[in-house]
Order: C-alpha cells, then sequence, then structure tokens
C-alpha cells in the first residue's frame, strides 16, 4: 500500500496488527521489534510500518499528523543495515520514501518470514526474549507455547506427539480403536491400515512410542482412545460440558441454576456424543413433504454445522488448558468456546490452509471424516448455515485469555420479523450489511469490526466504516478503544421510548449532531448552554445553519472560548453537530494554531478536558 492509504486506513481504523504508525527520528528497538513481530506473525502475511508520523491525542478522538523525517536515506540505510544483522536470519524488507503533507515518510513493508526460517529472534538476546509476535496494534514477547507454534511449522515434534510418563498401552480402549477402524473403513474400505495390528496402527497415527524397548501412549492416543479412567487420571479436565442458560444471556447468579451434562470420552465416541446432546436439545420444526405420509423433523442448525464445530473445538483446543470445551444453550443461540486461541490469524479464517495445534489428533479426525479437509471446516458452516438461511456464524479468537469463541444464532436470517423490525429504520437507507449487524446486535448484545467482518465477509475498512456510521446514527454505542473497540445496542435501536427521534436521524447531514440519545445522557441542552453567551453570540449560532462557513464557525469556537472554559461535548451541542466532527474540524485545527489550549495540558485524553482561548 501506498503511504496515502496508510495513512487514511491509520485515521479510520487506528493501528492494528498488519499497520503501525512511528515519527522515526531514529532506528531504535521499537521499530526493530515491529519490524521482527511482522515477520514472525504466522498467518499475517506480513505489515505495513508508516515512518514520520506521529498519532496524536485529542480527547476521545486520537488521529495521525504527518511529522516527516528530516534524512530518509539514513534512516532506510540504518534500517536495513539492522535488519540484515541484528535477527538470528536476515529479514528483507522493502522501503520506499513518498512525499505527503509536502514532507518526506518511510513505508517500511515487512514480509512473512518462511516457516523454516522462524522463530525470527534478536542475537544478543535468544529465545523466547528475543522473539516477538504481532498481538492486534501491539508487539509482544514470546512465550514457550509461542515457540511451540512456530517449531511445529518447522515439522519438530509437537505436544500431542510426547509421550505421556507412566502411562501404559493397557490405558488404550481396544474398543475405542475398533470405532476409529470402522470409521476409516467407511472413509476409505481399502485403507492399508485396516490390516495392521492395532500396535502397528497404533504406531503409524503416532499415538505410541518406543522408549528405552517398552511402548509408551502419546498425548494423541490417550485423548482418541484412551479408557475413561486414563482420560480422568491423567487430563481431568478433558472433557466437553453442555449447558443450557434460561434467556439469553450468562447469569452468574447461583440462584438461578442452569442445566449441565459433563462429557469425558475418546475423541473418536465424544464427538457423536456431544453432537448427539446439542441435536436432541436444539429447537426444531417438522415438515410433512407433498406424497408423505411421515414428518420429517428440521433442525434450527444443521446437523454437519454442528459436527464441525465440534470436531473444530476438540481438534484445535489447548490441552495444556486445565479447563473444559463448554458448549452454552442460550434461548436464541448456541455458543462453542475452546481453550486456546487461534494459532490463524482471525483475518485468515476460513482461508485455505490450516495450522494445527495438534497434527496427530487432526489426521485422525481427518482420515476419518469427522473434520473437513484442512483449512475448510470453517467455510463449510458458513456455506451450510447460508444455505439453510440461517444468520453467518461468528468466530472470535482471543489471544489474552487463550480462548476462541464460536457462535450461531437459531433464528432465519432477515424473515418477516426481522424485516418488520427494520422497517422503523427505513428512512436511514440502510445497507444489507447494515441490517444484518443491527439484527445480531440486537441478538447478542454487542458487535466488533471482526464481527461485523464475519457477519457480511467484507474488509477491515468497511466494517470500520459500517459500524461508525450505525453509532453516528445513534442505533450503536462505542465501548473501549483502538483494536478493542466494540459497539452495543442504544436504546434507541431497541426502540425503548426513543421512537420520536427517528425522523431526526434522517436528516442528518454535515457533521450535524443527530445523537439524540448520547447527549441526553449526557444531561446537556443547548438552551441552557446557551444562557451564558451574549446575544450577539446567540444570534450568530442560530444563523449557522448546516453549511456554515468554516472560518466563521473557526473563528466563533475561539469567541465561544474566550467567554469560559468548554468541553467538546458542550460545543458540539451548541453547534449543533456531532462531537468527533466538531473534534476534527474545529478544534484539532485550532489547538494546532494555538488559538485555543488545554486545560489540562499534561493529561490531553482526560475525561474532564476542556479547552480555552489562548492568551
Amino acid at each position: 500500500m501506498t503511504a496515502k492509504e496508510l495513512l487514511e486506513r491509520l485515521v479510520t481504523l487506528d493501528e492494528n496488527e498488519r499497520i503501525e504508525a512511528k515519527r522515526a527520528a531514529e532506528v531504535g528497538n521499537s521499530i526493530m521489534e515491529t519490524i521482527c513481530a511482522f515477520a514472525n506473525e504466522p498467518g499475517l502475511g506480513g505489515g505495513h510500518l508508516l515512518l514520520g508520523v506521529a498519532r496524536e491525542e485529542l480527547a476521545l478522538f486520537p488521529t495521525y499528523v504527518v511529522v516527516g523525517i528530516d534524512n530518509p536515506d539514513k534512516l532506510s540505510s540504518e534500517i536495513a543495515s539492522r535488519c540484515r544483522g541484528d535477527f538470528n536470519v536476515p529479514v528483507r524488507v522493502d522501503i520506499q520514501a513518498e512525499r505527503l503533507d509536502d514532507k518526506t515518510v518511510l513505508v517500511v513493508s515487512v514480509p512473512e518470514a518462511q516457516s523454516g526460517d522462524k522463530p525470527v529472534y534478536f542475537k544478543n538476546q535468544g529465545l523466547p526474549r528475543g522473539a516477538f509476535r504481532r498481538v492486534g496494534p501491539t508487539d509482544q514477547r514470546c512465550t514457550e507455547d509461542d515457540l511451540l507454534v512456530f517449531y511445529e511449522g518447522r515439522g519438530n515434534a509437537t505436544y500431542d506427539y510426547s509421550m505421556v510418563r507412566d502411562a501404559t498401552p493397557d490405558d488404550i480402549d481396544p474398543d475405542a480403536v475398533a470405532e476409529y477402524r470402522k470409521a476409516r473403513e467407511e472413509a476409505h474400505p481399502d485403507a492399508e491400515e485396516l490390516r495392521w495390528s492395532d500396535t502397528d496402527l497404533l504406531l503409524a497415527l503416532g499415538c505410541m512410542r518406543q522408549q528405552v524397548g517398552r511402548l509408551v501412549p502419546t498425548v494423541a492416543g490417550l485423548l482418541l482412545f484412551g479408557k475413561s479412567i486414563a482420560l480422568r487420571r491423567f487430563f481431568p479436565m478433558m472433557r466437553v460440558d453442555y449447558i443450557r442458560v434460561p434467556g439469553r444471556e450468562w447469569v452468574p447468579d447461583p440462584e438461578k441454576r442452569f442445566d449441565s451434562i459433563e462429557m469425558r470420552d475418546p475423541l473418536i465416541r465424544l464427538i457423536r456424543r456431544a453432537t448427539a446432546a446439542v441435536m436432541d436439545d436444539l429447537p426444531k420444526s417438522f415438515s410433512l413433504p407433498e406424497g408423505q405420509l411421515q414428518r420429517q423433523d428440521v433442525y434450527r442448525i444443521p446437523l454437519r454445522v454442528i459436527r464441525e464445530a465440534i470436531v473444530n473445538a476438540v481438534m484445535h483446543r489447548n490441552y495444556r488448558a486445565q479447563s473444559a470445551i463448554q458448549v452454552i444453550r442460550y434461548a436464541n443461540r448456541l455458543e462453542i468456546i475452546n481453550p486456546g486461541f487461534s494459532l490463524k490469524s482471525p483475518e485468515h479464517l476460513g482461508d485455505p490452509g490450516s495450522l494445527a495445534r495438534n497434527p496427530k489428533m487432526a489426521a485422525v479426525l481427518h482420515e476419518t471424516r469427522f473434520a473437513e479437509t484442512k483449512g475448510s471446516g470453517i467455510r463449510v458452516m458458513r456455506d451450510m448455515m447460508e444455505q439453510a438461511g440461517l444468520t453467518p456464524p461468528t468466530f472470535e479468537s482471543d489471544r489474552a485469555q487463550d480462548k476462541f469463541t464460536s457462535r450461531y444464532l437459531f433464528h432465519h436470517f432477515l424473515g418477516p420479523e426481522d424485516i418488520a423490525w427494520l422497517s422503523r429504520f427505513r428512512d436511514l437507507g440502510l445497507t444489507d450489511e447494515e441490517a444484518k449487524a443491527l439484527v445480531w446486535v440486537r441478538e447478542v448484545g454487542a458487535i466488533d469490526n471482526a464481527g461485523f467482518r464475519e457477519l457480511n465477509r467484507v474488509d477491515t475498512l468497511t466494517a470500520s466504516q459500517k459500524l461508525r456510521r450505525l453509532r453516528d446514527a445513534g442505533l450503536l454505542k462505542q465501548m473501549g478503544k483502538g483494536s478493542a473497540t466494540y459497539y452495543v445496542p442504544t436504546d434507541l435501536l431497541l426502540g425503548n421510548g426513543l421512537s420520536t427521534q427517528l425522523e431526526s436521524l434522517s436528516t442528518k447531514a454535515e457533521g450535524l449532531s443527530t445523537k439524540a440519545e448520547e447527549l441526553s445522557t449526557m444531561g446537556l441542552d443547548a438552551e441552557i448552554l446557551q444562557r451564558s453567551l451574549s446575544e450577539e453570540l446567540r444570534n450568530r449560532i442560530s444563523e449557522l445553519g448546516r453549511r456554515g462557513d468554516p472560518g466563521q464557525i473557526l473563528d466563533l469556537v475561539v469567541e465561544l472560548c474566550q467567554t469560559k472554559d468548554f468541553s467538546a461535548e458542550e460545543l458540539a451541542v451548541i453547534l449543533g453537530r456531532d462531537r468527533k466532527y466538531v473534534m476534527n474540524n474545529y478544534v484539532r485545527p485550532l489547538l494546532q494554531q494555538q488559538r485555543i489550549s488545554y486545560t489540562i495540558p499534561d493529561q490531553p485524553r482526560h475525561p474532564a478536558q476542556r479547552y480555552r482561548a489562548a492568551r
């Protein structure tokens, strides 16, 4: 991407997993750590550094300004030199000098390193301290578990191929092995391994290994084929909990108990058992096809989707973590939560190819047709839900909490009831993508950029623009900041006594504030705020209209701030414009021109920040 495109994305999305901006007066450790993280992160495809651009904190709305680089040739040479000498393997970056706002900036494009070269790390720090990964907009030092991800890509032994101390061949359940043979025969009747003995079969599958003249089961062997008593002894938390919660929200109140079933079995059996438990409890309807005498049950979610979701959970979970897989059945949706964040970047979920945390187990599940071909499971679930007319599933990978969550709504998507509900907002000219997001928020209670992308299969920039439009229309409320931003429904969206404001929303134009719900919660009233102003100022404000001259408005803001200190919210209400619009078009330029100043200069984003005319 060009420098201009990168800057536009930064202004719209803030820093993210693939883009970072830095002042870059010199080549410090921060730049090199980001390059290391971009090169290491699996499935990211590398990233971009925009040097000569600074993040400027202005109240609640940070932005990016071009500061330029004084000596771009010297900086480029230093970066290339350090990329060649600082790391255990050379990192070949592409560096381009470009002009933005009549200043020189550098675009440093970092490719993802080859699997055999990972982890890339600083030679003088060693492993794991000297290696970094890209997590959202941050560079984080690698842990031992992170290193395993890189080594798995290089063909080294994985955790599921490690031997279980004190385990013996007697801990393997012959009946579970027999079930594998049956499933393998159904998938491939002529498979050569069907003619082998159980011992040879388990050795070939990586489920047992030789150690000093004796056979020892591996982690994969016990998880796939272990007896129940052995699973309880070696993996006490290796189970699936099916939890039925009344209503649409998790209720931690002990007085409101939920139903729960704990299932512990070898995976070759547990997948079928967990799938059956979910399907037996799913809402269903029935049909009576013409010419048939018997009814046919139709499940709200297709069987293949449920099976694939459970297979993904058991196949990709982190078995080092001491917690169970949770299948939570709410009144309107199903959620499946497994320990272990996705090794594949959330941006690439559903793309061909797979990064398996447990490759030995994954191979067995693929061969027996429990799992789809590598990398296609999520794509299959999306396609099946779409064919059934259901809401697309969403997937959330949380590296900080080391968990992966998938969600599946029960009701048919954009059915007659949804269309009738959305008709309340017809004056807003909602797109199909925005309509889907509103239905999702109504059902689940929140949505973020990744969730919007999952629902609509759009890119990050488009998702951000759509969500902000819904926010500015007063239908969503923004929570969090940066990469942790998410949106929740407002009273206006849920219809809590604010339907009379809908007509005014449709007339929103050029920054005029239509966020009536947000402004009312602040307790701000334009008439009250204007009482302290002179009659001349009040008259000038009333004459602004929707398309007031920008220069006159800038002068007006300065005069307002001469009378008293105002917050951005108060200025927005007085001027009848959106708060962010006021910040970006009036407050920020006036701060840069030093015509107004902060009341709390050392903390620009302080919640009590106000502005006064410069003396």
